[in-house]
């Protein structure tokens, strides 16, 4: 017998969310669809500042071979927080030839934002793991997209210990068609390899340098050119090997010259000091108009206090999307 209803076009691990601006002037969802391995959840209110959806798996993680494809498009004057409920646990494969991959496409419109600030990727020992993120920019939109992943689980002695990790962001501006053609801004790869090691470090681990976290924050469009700044020139001022200060007296660094250190100046301080204990490293650049920092610690929570620290003190995230964008970096 024949079914009544229409062949479902949805495939396994497919999902796909679509944004609207409303006539509140809040963001809403018009599309928000998935299928197993993927699940997404949203709350039944939505915060004002922005739509917020979670990305999930059901039982917590992703089982060897799963395939995820999620498509995501954010219409003109909305905004998006992509989250997650915990770390993305990738589970073991049963051979380096079968790979878990999870693919997302985001298109950006015109004055529309998404912020992407999930939970780090925990990839656990034997697993194989690709993931491509792909963001298309409007004139105008804005992006802030954090990606990042753990040794694995440090209490049962994993450091490192996955078959293979890879991790690929690009970040295009797209054109009209016509007289502009979409334009490649940041593609950044990051592959972790444990068959592929430097021949004076014979081990991925040892190759980490006690590295537990390594991660990578892009930045890009006009909400986010305040937290930009803020980055590049924090890293401006961190200490330099060997550098000479050739400034007048009456230029040094108030803290050096005995005079009051202001609010910001403070907890500058404070923060060179905790970076300097818990040894976390990080690094700012500017990139074709956007802002790629990269940063590692030798535990998650450092890394995590860190870079959720250096966001909620710009301030630009909760202002533009809510606290509920910064959920996963909370200490």
């Amino acid at each position: 017998m024949n079914s009544p209803f229409p062949q479902s076009s949805s495939a396994d691990g497919k999902g796909r969310i679509v944004v609207r601006r409303l006539p509140t002037g809040n963001s809403g969802l018009e599309t928000f669809e998935f299928q197993y391995p993927l699940k997404l959840v949203t709350p039944k209110r939505s915060p004002e500042t922005s739509a917020l959806v979670y990305l999930l798996s059901y039982g917590g993680g992703l089982v060897g071979g799963d395939q995820v494809n999620l498509d995501v498009e954010v219409k003109t004057g909305a905004r998006l927080s992509l989250a997650t409920q915990g770390h993305t646990k990738i589970f073991k494969s049963a051979s380096p030839d079968t790979v878990t991959r999870q693919t997302m496409r985001v298109n950006i419109a015109a004055e529309s934002a998404v912020c992407l600030l999930p939970d780090p990727v925990q990839p656990f020992a034997h697993s194989v793991y690709e993931q491509m993120q792909i963001f298309r920019l409007a004139r105008n939109a804005s992006l802030c997209l954090l990606d990042w992943v753990t040794e694995g689980r440090t209490a049962l002695g994993e450091h490192w210990s996955f078959v293979k990790w890879v991790g690929r962001n690009e970040v295009w501006a797209t054109g009209d068609g016509q007289t502009t053609r979409d334009r490649l801004l940041v593609r950044d790869v990051a592959i972790l390899d444990s068959r592929r090691a430097h021949p004076q470090l014979p081990t991925l681990r040892e190759s980490m340098n006690g590295l537990t976290l390594y991660g990578t924050l892009v930045l890009r469009g006009p909400l986010m050119k305040s937290i930009g700044e803020f980055f590049l020139a924090e890293f401006s001022a961190l200490p330099r090997l060997g550098a000479r200060d050739w400034r007048s007296d009456d230029a040094k660094d108030p803290k050096e010259s005995g005079a009051p250190l202001s609010p910001r100046e403070k907890w500058r301080a404070e923060r060179l000091q905790k970076e300097k204990e818990s040894k976390v490293l990080w690094s700012a650049a500017s990139v074709r108009g956007c802002v790629v920092v990269k940063f590692g610690a030798p535990n998650f929570e450092a890394g995590r206090l860190w870079i959720g620290s250096m966001l909620a003190q710009e301030g630009s995230i909760a202002q533009h999307f809510g606290e509920q964008a910064l959920m996963c970096l909370r200490w």
